[in-house]
């Protein structure tokens, strides 16, 4: 499991996410707050608040390389080291 924080800060932000964690096999989750939402659905994105940075957690190591290298502009911190859950 790979995580990583994230940008979504425009419509075109959220959409071009959503085309890349589509095509990975992996689970993808989206952390905001206390709330964690499928990064694979557009609809789950814009509930939460994307005026700040969010966590992105990629249920794959290896599907978590290829994400890092296709949403490199929307990455804020390259890669977490702790998941917030366990914290």
């Amino acid at each position: 499991m790979k995580l990583y924080q994230v940008t979504l800060n425009s419509i075109d932000s959220v959409k071009k996410f959503v085309d890349v964690t589509t095509v990975l096999r992996c689970d993808i989750d989206v952390l905001s707050g206390r709330y964690v939402v499928d990064g694979k659905s557009i609809m789950a994105l814009f509930s939460i608040d994307l005026n700040r940075p969010v966590t992105v957690r990629v249920h794959d190591d290896e599907e978590g390389e290829l994400f890092q290298k296709n949403v490199a502009p929307f990455l804020t911190v390259k890669e977490v080291q702790e998941d917030p859950e366990k914290a």
